[in-house]
């Protein structure tokens, strides 16, 4: 990474300070690079582009954005940064431009360091979990292995603070080589650049994979030029070419600019004029490669050798290069290097070496011999002995063959890598130490190590990839367990094929034998989830119960509760929610094990209790910056609290857990979302997009056989049709999770619907048949606790009850204490109303039927809402709907932000638990006070429970 001066300073050096670089259209390729200003021509045919960025910076004073600009090499992207540069600083805009490396991208958080460099003093102001977690990115703390996201929050504040005293704009030119963990972090600030004045560019080359191309950022794509600007192109800079040879490069350049000012340079004089043939055709960029490769060969030896030294090295610092060529025996390399500045090859200033265009740089050591590059690279490593990771880099790209001494520092660079919060890198160390391993088996090790990394990071494809290299290499039984674990636990079991289970089960044995009982539990809940989500049958489920009877832990271990809860939630729900009602949950307690705990308790039918663990869950998932484990938590505590009928609370969870879930690239987590939010729109009445939530998440999982996703699918659909009335709709969905032979059946989700199937069965369904589901669910109750179910089974049996003994199950059903269910309640009471009104008993059903009116309108449930009126419109009493809960006016994110701030937190401590800045969450508040008729933070908390009957 070239560095960089202070933003305060108007930094216009990159890009604008060289326009030749890509586009060739502001000046000769081979003028020096100037720290001032450069005067360039205006850009040719690039209209239409520049009024794309001139609309970004125009938003920069009321807030931010961001812009990926993308194209082939020589495309005009530098050209087109230089130029928002120049418009940024003349609209008064600070500037940060900044051009990355190739050779860099293992340097963990260069990128971001050259950034904030400028701002590092205003680190203090940060909350103290951000402070430490960038200042241990940046190496200047011991803080240990931060998440990136806590850092990348940090970056937000702190860019958020910059700005507060005015817009800035943030430039990252060939983004394409930003080392992983500054460009994950740039694109996480990226998608969250709403509310603060910060416009963040980056140019990005054709071919190559970035973070910042997974998050759905603006993309602006350079084509080739129009026929007309090629040739007013090629005309300004090479206006003596012969006219054969115009028409050829002209054809050949196929509208490039780098190639149109380029390729004539590469022309002797009489290839020009036409006086000789010209070369061969060559791919473009092998050809621009070729064309700087050719000029560097014109220079003395030398020269050359310095100019290898330089694109070998990855920092481009003078001295550095210089003491390394003295050392490869350059006798004067200062001298050396003055005929690749005169040649318009490198520019040299501020005590660094910058080649003019990356191509460049690529052309000078693809053209050199492999003992040149070894040579340049190790005189390097001589040189840097007192940077230890750049050493290691420099020391592997010098070694042919094995090397276990050079293996072991890049071990202790990746162990560096993961103490700053930066496991991309560390990945990398550890596989090339892999390929330098002289022995299969610590090759096998290391190529395990870097995959259990990359599992953390939830890269399947890096995993798979590093995988599929151990599989040639011999491995103990233990290390085989090792190698399934990782594979096979993505997505808690539920990606997994259909062999997962048996593999898994197989392996936890394995682990068991060498005495490796924290490998082993782990294999058997990945066994147990993976049959939770594909709907095993109960002979798997069962081997994976006597496993893990007889593993040696403690039996209130979190995960064996888990595994026993989703395994088998009902013959062991009793006993795993027994064991969660002696746990202590404390103030400080692993996010991990409260994760494990609500997933048990989701699994055993106790949705309050999930609530509470997974509520703790999140919010230590938050302080540590683990979002990617943060979206799957939230989408489990969206099922709870729809499951408690806590509307505003799942709204919440679902749709920051689907936002999150798609950063993270979870495909079925977010799925899942899409599929609570479909739950959650059928309850507002919102037919249409109910349904088109569930075709999403149904489109997503169908082939992957995830049955617990599609019957969560039917759930949703089953309850949008028997809100709007139909019936016979509803049947068809909701029977489809007691189908054994249908993809939506599943062991336990079905009794969770069992009160929705009998409502739907007594009014027009197949009353028969619910009533074996309901037998069904009669003796799964007789074998838990699960508070859901009982719930359920109340509904369904006074549903499906004949008229002479219904009155007495509706009364044992309404005896029990709803207050967490108030959804059920009052559908429990709009069923009561109806059925007395059936029995011509209108006096009597008047006050079950106003009550549930009340309730669904109190909770914002338009259809159900309409019903309880109808019923009693029927009964002789009118009713007029009540307008909607306030909190029904927000959007989800509104409606979070609203209920932390209800709770008294600041803006800043509400943008630390949503990931969010502080101005970005003042902007929302802006928002939510007009939709509420409030103009105070006091007055929240009043709007938002006004006629409801779930807190705040």
């Amino acid at each position: 990474m070239r560095s960089s001066p202070g933003p305060d300073e108007h930094l216009h050096r990159l890009p604008a300070g060289r326009p030749d670089r890509e586009a060739g259209q502001g000046g000769s390729s081979r003028r020096k690079m100037r720290s001032e200003m450069s005067p360039t021509f205006p850009l040719i045919g690039r209209e239409h582009e520049l009024r794309e960025v001139d609309e970004l910076l125009a938003r920069a004073g009321s807030g931010g954005g961001a812009l990926l600009i993308r194209g082939e090499p020589g495309i005009g992207k530098s050209s087109i940064l230089g130029e928002a540069v120049a418009r940024a600083l003349t609209a008064g805009m600070r500037v940060v431009p900044t051009t990355a490396v190739q050779s860099e991208v293992n340097l963990p958080f260069a990128g971001l360091h050259l950034v904030l460099q400028s701002w590092l003093e205003g680190i203090d102001r940060l909350a103290g979990p951000q402070r430490n977690a960038i200042r241990a990115a940046f190496g200047i703390s011991d803080e240990e292995g931060p998440d990136t996201y806590l850092i990348a929050l940090a970056t937000l504040n702190l860019l958020a603070d910059v700005a507060e005293s005015g817009p800035i704009l943030v430039v990252v030119d060939d983004a394409q080589w930003l080392d992983g963990a500054s460009a994950e972090v740039f694109a996480f600030v990226a998608r969250r650049l709403g509310a603060d004045p910060i416009t963040f560019l980056a140019a990005i080359r054709d071919g190559y994979a970035s973070p910042l191309l997974e998050g759905g950022l603006p993309e602006l794509r350079l084509r080739p030029l129009d026929d007309r600007s090629a040739e007013a192109l090629l005309d300004r800079h090479s206006a003596d070419l012969a006219a054969p040879v115009r028409s050829r490069l002209l054809s050949e350049s196929v509208g490039n600019p780098l190639a149109l000012v380029e390729l004539p340079n590469a022309l002797a004089t009489e290839e020009q004029v036409g006086g000789a043939a010209l070369p061969a055709v060559l791919p473009l960029t092998e050809r621009l490669e070729g064309a700087y490769a050719a000029r560097a060969s014109e220079m003395p030896g030398e020269t050359r050798r310095v100019l290898l030294i330089a694109a070998a090295d990855e920092a481009g610092v003078l001295g550095e290069i210089l003491a390394a060529a003295a050392a490869s025996g350059v006798a004067r390399p200062a001298d050396a290097l003055e005929p690749a500045i005169e040649g318009g090859l490198v520019d040299v200033d501020a005590g660094s070496v910058r080649f003019r265009h990356p191509l460049i740089r690529s052309g000078v050591y693809q053209a050199a011999t492999l003992v040149d590059r070894r040579l340049a690279h190790a005189v390097l490593a001589e040189t840097l002995k007192d940077a230890p990771d750049r050493r290691a880099w420099h020391l592997a790209a010098a070694v042919l063959g094995s090397d276990e001494s050079v293996a072991r520092e890049l071990d202790k660079a990746a162990a560096r890598a993961l103490d700053r919060g930066a496991p991309a890198v560390a990945v990398a160390a550890i596989e090339r130490a892999a390929r330098l391993s002289e022995d299969d088996s610590i090759r096998a090790t290391r190529l395990l190590q870097a995959a259990k990394i990359a599992f953390q990071l939830g890269r399947r494809d890096l995993v798979i990839r590093l995988v599929n290299e151990v599989e040639p290499i011999h491995l103990t039984r233990h290390e085989q367990a090792r190698r399934t674990w990782i594979t096979e636990a993505f997505d808690d079991g539920i990606s997994a094929g259909s062999a997962s289970g048996a593999r898994s089960l197989e392996s936890a044995l394995a682990a068991q034998e060498v005495g490796d009982i924290d490998l082993a539990i782990s294999l058997l809940v990945g066994a147990a989830l993976h049959g939770w989500w594909t709907d095993a049958d109960v002979e798997q489920r069962q081997e994976t119960l006597t496993v893990a009877d007889g593993l040696p832990v403690d039996p209130a271990d979190p995960r064996l509760l888990m595994t026993l809860a989703v395994a088998a939630p009902i013959d062991r729900g009793a006993l795993v929610l027994e064991s969660l009602s002696h746990l202590v949950r404390g103030a400080n307690s692993d996010p991990q094990r409260d994760r494990a705990l609500g997933v048990a308790a989701s699994a055993a039918g106790d949705f309050a209790l999930a609530s509470e663990y997974l509520e703790a869950a999140a919010a230590g998932l938050r302080g540590q910056g683990r979002l990617g484990q943060l979206s799957v938590t939230l989408v489990q505590l969206a099922w709870a609290e729809i499951h408690l009928g806590d509307w505003p609370a799942a709204t919440g969870a679902a749709e920051e857990g689907h936002r999150l879930a798609v950063e993270a690239a979870q495909p079925i987590w977010a799925a899942r979302a899409r599929a609570a939010q479909a739950m959650l729109a059928s309850m507002r009445g919102e037919e249409e997009g109910a349904e088109a939530l569930a075709a999403e998440a149904e489109r997503a999982v169908l082939a992957t056989g995830v049955s617990a996703v599609l019957a969560e699918v039917a759930h949703a659909r089953g309850l949008t049709a028997l809100g709007s009335g139909r019936t016979g709709d509803a049947y068809g969905h909701l029977r489809r999770m007691f189908d054994p032979a249908d993809p939506a059946h599943h062991y336990m989700k079905r009794y969770l619907a069992i009160g929705d199937l009998a409502e739907a069965a007594a009014r027009g369904g197949d009353r028969g048949e619910a009533r074996l589901a309901l037998e069904e669910a009669e003796l799964a109750a007789s074998r838990t606790s699960a508070p859901r179910l009982h719930v359920g089974l109340r509904y369904a049996r006074a549903a499906l009850a004949d008229d002479d003994v219904a009155e007495p199950l509706f009364h044992d059903a309404l005896a029990v204490d709803l207050t967490r269910w108030p959804f059920d309640r009052a559908r429990l009471l709009l069923l009561f109303g109806g059925w007395l009104r059936r029995q011509r008993r209108a006096s009597e059903s008047r006050s079950p039927l106003r009550n549930a009116a009340a309730a669904f309108d109190a909770l914002s449930i338009v259809s159900w809402g309409d019903r309880a009126r109808q019923e009693l419109r029927a009964s002789g009493e009118t009713s007029r709907r009540r307008s909607v809960a306030s909190w029904d006016q927000l959007s989800p994110q509104e409606l979070q932000i609203a209920r932390l701030a209800a709770k008294g937190l600041s803006n800043r401590e509400i943008g630390e638990k949503l990931y969010l800045s502080h101005r970005t969450v003042g902007s929302h508040l802006y928002r939510v006070f007009p939709k509420l008729g409030i103009t105070s933070r006091a007055q929240l908390e009043r709007a938002l429970t006004a006629g409801s009957l779930v807190p705040a």
